[in-house]
């Protein structure tokens, strides 16, 4: 065991990978969106007397949240007596936070972050899973040798300086036979394409398949990715909606009206991917629609497990071994009460997906 890269911070819950990434970009603009349609339907919902909702990002609006302006678009919050606004809030890393003291309804988080943040007494829920699998990887040039993780013996590594990244890495290579000692760890914090692009390393972890390896592609340098759960690490959701512990206790029945809504949004998104990526970037000019069209072609499948699931699904045994390995690689406090993180009773619609997968939208 390395714990010199498994210590987290008990001061504060860990950063997020995504907010740090983009704290000095898309952040800085400030953005405070509601979708195409939202701000008219949420004015309009609010002078009827619906119910005032406020769901926190974890990062500008991108694919992962095509099916929140989806549902925001065709009304489908309105349907339900709700007044939405999506939002992106001037710092995501304090996302668990406002969501715990109220301040936020809803946002989205990881599933690592929400139980390092209940460690700290931190009220919050996690109400739906937004990917059925980690959307993290392990990444190398594609013309390099490095056909497996075990390849990576003698080789550098480098880690953006999370403490779930470094036991990532750690599983990975013992999983095929090598050890963290077999390799040269660097953390290079946030530059993990830059250092694997120039080659000053050999490959990256802290990476999601669903994105990066698009940016790679497009800069003209291939990569290739190993997928964590396919190396040891226990599958887990990555991407989850949380919501405070009050709000499940006391607004259930809102709870479970975003939730339906939501997964309209989603089987929407799904089924109409062109539609969605025109709204995210209606929300977020800024956006490059091309890498989004790439990357809701590769997330689609994985919102719903290729539909053998509902959206939004979460397992207890997909908790408990998560939580169970975190506390092994001693990145959790054992006393943490896993199951207590997690709602899996609060949608309204169990069935699998409709259309089963999503075409890949087409280029502009």
């Amino acid at each position: 065991m390395t714990s010199h890269l498994h210590e987290p911070s008990r001061s504060a819950p860990a950063l997020t990978r995504r907010a740090v990434v983009t704290a000095a970009s898309a952040i800085a603009g400030g953005l405070a969106v509601s979708g195409v349609r939202g701000g008219t339907t949420a004015r309009s919902a609010r002078a009827q007397g619906a119910t005032e909702v406020t769901i926190a990002l974890d990062w500008y609006p991108n694919a992962n949240h095509a099916g929140l302006y989806m549902a925001q678009d065709r009304g489908y919050f309105t349907d339900a007596g709700l007044a939405v606004t999506l939002q992106v809030p001037a710092d995501p890393a304090t996302v668990l936070q406002t969501v715990g003291a109220g301040r936020d309804t809803f946002g989205i988080s990881y599933q690592t972050e929400i139980l390092f943040a209940r460690s700290q007494q931190v009220p919050v829920v996690s109400v739906a899973a937004l990917v059925q699998h980690p959307l993290n990887s392990m990444m190398v040039l594609a013309d390099s040798a490095i056909q497996r993780p075990g390849d990576l013996a003698g080789k550098r590594v480098a880690i953006s300086g999370l403490p779930s990244d470094g036991a990532i890495l750690e599983t990975m290579l013992g999983a095929d036979g090598i050890t963290i000692d077999d390799v040269e760890v660097i953390d290079v914090g946030y530059d993990l394409m830059p250092a694997v692009l120039s080659g000053r390393v050999d490959a990256v972890v802290g990476v999601y398949w669903t994105h990066e390896t698009i940016l790679a592609e497009r800069q003209g340098t291939p990569v290739r990715f190993f997928r964590v759960e396919e190396w040891g690490v226990p599958d887990h959701y990555e991407l989850i909606l949380v919501a405070g512990e009050s709000v499940v206790a006391d607004q259930e029945a809102i709870v479970r009206e975003v939730l339906g809504a939501i997964q309209r949004g989603y089987a929407d998104a799904i089924a109409e991917p062109d539609a969605a990526i025109a709204l995210l970037v209606a929300a977020s000019p800024d956006l490059d629609a091309e890498v989004e069209r790439e990357g809701i072609g590769l997330l689609a499948p994985v919102w719903t497990d290729t539909g053998a699931v509902a959206f939004g699904t979460q397992t207890d045994e997909r908790w408990s071994l998560f939580g169970d390995w975190l506390k092994g690689q001693e990145l959790l406090d054992a006393g943490v009460d896993v199951a207590s993180a997690w709602r899996g009773d609060l949608l309204l619609d169990t069935a699998g997906a409709t259309p089963v997968a999503s075409p890949v939208a087409t280029p502009v």
